[in-house]
């Protein structure tokens, strides 16, 4: 059965720091291209970062280079999204999502609110 797990999510003031984190069982992790995106209310869900099934290549939204930093660990199946410098508009539901070459996995969600 596969599953992706998010956890980490929670309430941080404007400024603060978060580690959101992926648990993935069930499939091959090593062999999947993982991802991190987030959907806000009203609003349509966008990838934030991107990172290769070994770890070797990230890409990241503009909006959130600099600030934010996805990696991964194929030993553990677990991949991470360090968020800093947090922002009341990063508000929103944060899924994680495992893409192969023939199926794409999503977890549940996180939430992240940013508020002071």
């Amino acid at each position: 059965q596969v599953q992706l797990v998010e956890s980490g999510g929670g309430l941080v003031q404007p400024g603060g720091s978060l580690r959101l984190s992926c648990a993935a069982s069930g499939f091959f992790f090593s062999g999947y291209v993982m991802s991190w995106h987030r959907q806000a209310p009203g609003k349509e869900r966008e990838l934030l970062a991107v990172i290769s099934s070994l770890g070797g290549s990230t890409n990241y939204a503009d909006f959130v280079k600099g600030r934010f930093t996805i990696s991964r660990d194929n030993a553990k199946n677990t991949v991470a999204l360090q968020m800093n410098s947090l922002k009341p508009e990063d508000t929103a539901v944060y899924y994680c999502k495992a893409r192969g070459s023939t199926d794409v996995y999503w977890g549940q969600g996180t939430q992240v609110t940013v508020s002071s």
